[in-house]
Parts: structure tokens; sequence; C-alpha cells
């Protein structure tokens, strides 16, 4: 039978070309690269595989406006993060005037403060089966019209019970964006862009701290029942400009692939991919994925059921009896999440005005201006991150962003417990000390652990199990965080507030270790690439179900 001629294999993609170009004479070659213009014909004389490997590139361009696109998708999923921002820093102001307004203890001031992260872990368990059942996208816009709700109700708050309900509210609509927004993000994006991608939700989150930051202060001067109520009332009105824009962003190709909507799927991955060949592979990779087999390929398909109950076998697959390689892939993701939160991080944002006085600064203003200092701090270099992922790696940047925290933590704790040790005099090297190891932990927390832990976890679980796995990430990072700030005041008064911060140095140290010989690298490979990394998984075996079927068919068709 013969083979293809060289437009049908230029239709076909590298590979067929490749094959025809191999098998042309020195003649036809000559007139096949001179088709293709000028610049591809080298002589008649050339190698073929020279020629073959310049003829890709003619069909093959990179699309410039496609990595656009999906920036844009991914800034839409990702601005979801603000609304946990906003709350972090705004409540670490507002907190000082609720104390005063209500006249609650510190102990309420814990509860109120760490609360909406044990909250957020409803959001983030029905994130999951809500995003498989509605769809990435509208489960964004839900998150956004839940945490509406609970800013609603925090500015309205007319007593600590009130308050409490609020955040009630706003931690369902947290949880809710914290799973969805990675996942969505990683999923649009192409392998070459998805870590550079995937790190905008924890962007958006030191964006929000910032502006929670600046809303403390342009507020703060307001009669002390006023003051701090607009600061949290005024968290809704993002919520609300996010819903509507996020109607315009397409649905995540996977999330369509799992629906069998396959022409819908191409669509969106020809939108977001570097060339129609890794279009193509791509869809091919995430129908193999959701275990739909390569000759099925109409525009509407029916997936095949994976057993008696998919819930039930996901489940199975990621916690009841997972392999070696996915129980890896289980304990990396919520490893990560876990060391993200201990090494004390909300310890300083949610109490940065709390440490900065511990250090010797007392005047309110002064306070707050010097936390906008950690908003910004943290903004800058989530920024500089994000454009190191996809270059540098994940594992590089992770072991030297928690290589810096360890020190920093340690300068924090030494320039604390000198400054306690003279209640009575001001040490200026001490509280230099205390505000510059400050301002060095949250730089190095935001150029690596901040951003790779959201980019990481979103990225290295199957396709049937992704969205439970990210949830399952999620409510670690959120009860971690939620220990952490509820006990940080009594952890302070129980061994020193620079006691506290030794001990985040220790755990931040059991932290690199974790990630030095438990992480492999993921940079450039795509999400079904994945279980190669970690070794054999039962989704990724599962998902050659179809094709070991029909090779036995074909098989038996020879013999």
């Amino acid at each position: 039978m013969p083979g293809p001629t060289l437009p049908e294999a230029v239709k076909m993609g590298p590979h067929a070309i490749r094959i025809v170009v191999g098998g042309l004479g020195e003649d036809e070659l000559s007139t096949a690269t001179t088709v293709h213009g000028p610049e591809r014909a080298s002589s008649s004389s050339a190698p073929p595989e020279m020629a073959s490997a310049a003829l890709p590139e003619a069909v093959a361009p990179k699309k410039k406006g496609n990595v656009r696109f999906a920036f844009a998708c991914a800034i839409l999923a990702s601005m979801t993060s603000i609304l946990l921002g906003y709350d972090i820093g705004v409540m670490s102001g507002a907190s000082l005037y609720i104390k005063k307004d209500f006249n609650i203890s510190d102990g309420k001031v814990e509860v109120l403060m760490g609360i909406l992260n044990l909250y957020s872990l409803i959001g983030s368990f029905a994130a999951g089966r809500t995003s498989d059942w509605i769809g990435r996208r509208y489960t964004i816009v839900f998150a956004a019209v839940i945490f509406f709700a609970g800013a609603f109700l925090m500015g309205f708050a007319v007593n600590y019970a009130m308050l409490m309900f609020g955040r009630f509210v706003a931690g369902i609509g947290v949880g809710y964006a914290l799973m969805i927004a990675p996942v969505y993000t990683a999923e649009v994006s192409p392998a070459s862009a998805r870590g550079f991608l995937t790190s905008f939700p924890e962007v958006f989150i030191n964006f929000g701290i910032l502006l929670g930051y600046v809303s403390n202060y342009a507020f703060s001067r307001l009669p002390l029942n006023l003051g701090w109520r607009i600061m949290l009332g005024i968290g809704a009105a993002p919520s609300v400009l996010l819903a509507l824009m996020v109607l315009g962003m397409p649905e995540s190709p996977r999330w369509l692939v799992m629906k069998g909507r396959l022409a819908d799927a191409k669509v969106v991955l020809e939108k977001t991919s570097d060339t129609a060949e890794e279009a193509a592979e791509r869809l091919a990779d995430i129908k193999a994925a959701a275990g739909i087999p390569e000759e099925l390929d109409g525009d509407v398909v029916t997936v095949p059921k994976r057993g008696s109950g998919n819930e039930k076998r996901v489940w199975k697959e990621l916690i009841l009896s997972p392999t070696p390689a996915m129980r890896r892939i289980l304990l990396s993701g919520i490893g990560i999440h876990f060391f993200q939160q201990a090494s004390g991080i909300d310890s300083v944002v949610l109490y940065s005005p709390r440490v900065f006085k511990s250090a010797g600064i007392t005047d309110d203003n002064h306070l707050l201006g010097t936390t906008c200092a950690v908003g910004v701090t943290k903004t800058l270099f989530i920024l500089v991150a994000t454009f190191f992922l996809d270059r540098v790696g994940r594992r590089p940047l992770l072991l030297s962003s928690t290589g810096g925290m360890i020190l920093s933590l340690i300068g924090l704790g030494a320039g604390l417990t000198v400054v306690g040790q003279h209640p009575d005099a001001k040490i200026p090297w001490a509280i230099g000390l205390s505000i510059a190891s400050t301002l060095a932990y949250v730089a190095f927390f935001s150029i690596g652990l901040g951003p790779i832990t959201w980019v990481y976890s979103s990225e290295i679980f199957p396709l049937q199990v992704r969205a439970l796995g990210c949830s399952l990430g999620v409510a670690a990072n959120r009860v971690t965080s939620g220990v952490i700030s509820m006990t940080f005041l009594s952890l302070s008064k129980a061994i020193t507030i620079g006691g506290s911060f030794f001990l985040y140095s220790g755990i931040a140290a059991l932290a690199w270790v974790f990630f030095y010989t438990y992480l492999p690298e993921t940079r450039g490979r795509t999400l079904e690439e994945m279980s190669k990394l970690f070794g054999d998984t039962a989704a990724a075996s599962e998902s050659d179900e179809p094709a070991k079927e029909k090779k036995k068919v074909e098989m038996a068709a020879t013999n």
C-alpha cells in the first residue's frame, strides 16, 4: 500500500512528514522543499534529515495569541484568590478595631482570625464534586456569589455572633475558590507555560493581602464602629465583578472531554495550545486519561463508565487502596500544602501588626504602614517567581525558598527574643533585624513555597482523581492554616513570640528535607505524563485499557 503524499503528511503531522521526506529522492526532495518557499529549500542534494527537521517548523509555528488567550483565562480564574487574600490582609488590621468595638478577649480574636480556614474545608470538599458536576467555570461563579454573601454579612455585623456567621459563609466561598482556581488554570494551560500560569492564584492571594493592608490603612481613621465594617464589607465588590467576567471564559477542555464533548474541547485546546499538533496531542492524551477509545472522535461521544460507581472508584484509587505511585502523589500533594502553612506564614501575615508591636513599634498608623510594606514585598517577589517557574523549575525554587525561610525565621526569632528581654529599652539593631527578617521571610516564601504549592499540587494528580486530590490538598492547607492562626497568640504567651518563630524555623527545616527527598521535578511535563514521573498509577493503567482491548482485537484478527 503506498504511503501518504507530502501534502497529506503535512496535515497528518511531523511524524508523517519525516516518513515521506525520508523516502523522497533528491529531485523530489528539491521540488518538495521549493513548494514551501525558497527559505525552506537548501539544495537538491540536501540530506533528507535536514529537510524533515525543517518542515515541521513550517507547518507548526507557535501561536503567541493562544498563549495570550490562556493567560487571560488564567488571570480571570485566579482572581478568585483575591477573595482569600483580601480577607487575610484586612483581618490583620480590622481585628485590632473589632477587639476594641466588641470588647472581646485574645482567645475570641484567635478564633475569629482562624475559623474561616476551617469553614473553608466545607467549600474545598464540596468544590470537587461541584466542579465535576456543573463544570469548572460555573464553580468559580458559585464561589464568588457565596463570598459576596459572606462579606455582606460581615460588613453589617452588629455583634460577635453575626460576624462569626459571616465568616462561616465567606469561608465556604474561599474553600471553593482555593480548590477550583489552580485546577482550571492547570487544565487550560499549555505545558510550556503551565508553571507561569498556574502560579497566578498565589499572585492574586498576595495582591488581595496587599489590598487588605491598604484598606486597613485607608479606613483606620474612621470612627471605631464604622471603619472595620467598611474594611470587611468592601470585600464584596470584587466578587460581583469576578462573577460577571468569568461567564465569558471557556470551560476546561479536560472537563469537556470527561463529559464527552470532544468538539467543544478541541475548540478550547486549539485556542490555548502553542501549536495545532500540541492541541491534537493534548486531546488524545486527555481522551486516553478519561478512558475514551482512540477511534471515538465524534463531536459528542459517550464516555465509558469506570466500573459500577465512579465516585467510589476514585476514592479507592486515591485513598483506600492506592498504588505506591498514587500514594506518593497523594502524600506529595498533601505534604506540600501542610508545610506551606506549618512554616508559619499566617502568623506573620495575619498578626504582622502584633509582631511589629512586639518589635518595638507602638503607633497604630506606623504599625499599619509597616504592615503594608509586608504586603508590597510579598506581591513584588511573587511576580518575580512567576517568570522563573518554567525556566528554573519547581525544585530549585522550592528548596532555595525554604532554605531562605529557615534563616529568616531564625533571625526574626532572635530579634524578637532580644527585644522581649529588654522591654524598657529600645534596641535599634534588634528592631531592625526583626523588620528585615520579616520582610526577608515573606520574600523567600513568595519566590518558591507560596506559588509552587498551588502549581505542584494542581498538576501531579491524574485526571480522574484530580478534583478530589486537589480538594484534599486544599483541605490540608486550610486545616493547618486554621491551627496556626488560632494558636499563635496562645503559643506566643506560652513560649514567647521569639520562641514561636524558632519553632516555625524547625518545621521549615523538616519541610526542606521532605521536598528534597520526596518531590520530583515536574517542569515541562504534560498533565498526562505525571503518572509516568511518579510511576504507574491505577488511573494511568486504566487509561490504557482501551488501547489494550484494541490490541487484543487486532491480534485476534491476525491469528
